[in-house]
């Protein structure tokens, strides 16, 4: 356990070069200096440098980064070197994408079960998970070692169903509806908003037209 507090920003950035790295581990490099990885990514050498010193540095000078170490470091450090177990409440399009979406085994995220309140659902299979109904989740959790959450319903029944998973014992939410929900105690949230992402790529787009 780290001793001191890591910023927020140094730790959205830490996904970013556990992917880097694994590109580097399947093209075959061994190891890599902070300025060549800075030119893969865009970012400063002195930048990878401090946000990697507040977890011990692992570098070393005159041979650089050991890239399947440092790899391993950084999954153990996003704990994506271990399986947690996911959920997803609201079985609709964005739902059943996030189920159906395989990539995310690799990195530890193995989805085992999918929710939903239309009965016309009940039963479909989306990567070979059936679909369940809201009032089955209590006892699946119960029965399964379920840790996160992940939520793409309609915001009037976030909140509500965010409490309730936290009273079955779930310890994060990954929320896709479109509220913030920040004040649930007891839970790690990540509030995640696709068309905020859009809204900043209209943003630059305005903005390179601009500068035209």
């Amino acid at each position: 356990m780290l001793d001191k507090q890591i910023s927020q920003a140094v730790i959205r950035r830490l996904p970013r070069y556990y992917r880097y790295l694994g590109e580097l581990l399947d093209d075959g490099v061994e190891r890599i200096s902070s300025n060549d990885l800075s030119k893969r990514m865009h970012v400063t050498a002195s930048q990878i440098r401090q946000d990697l010193n507040n977890f011990g540095g692992f570098g070393q000078q005159g041979y650089g980064y050991n890239v399947a170490y440092l790899h391993d470091e950084i999954g153990n450090i996003l704990g994506v070197n271990e399986t947690h177990n996911v959920i997803v409440i609201g079985a609709g399009n964005l739902g059943q994408a996030i189920a159906g979406y395989v990539k995310f085994e690799r990195v530890g995220f193995r989805i085992i079960g999918l929710f939903d309140t239309n009965p016309d659902l009940k039963g479909k299979l989306v990567r070979d998970i059936p679909i369940q109904m809201l009032d089955e989740l209590p006892e699946f959790v119960k029965n399964n070692d379920v840790e996160i959450a992940a939520l793409t319903l309609p915001k009037a029944n976030a909140k509500a169903t965010a409490l309730k998973l936290v009273s079955l014992g779930v310890h994060a939410i990954w929320n896709f509806a479109h509220v913030d929900l920040d004040d649930i105690p007891d839970v790690v949230i990540e509030n995640v908003h696709l068309s905020d992402s859009l809204m900043q790529l209209s943003y630059n787009i305005t903005q390179q037209n601009l500068d035209k």
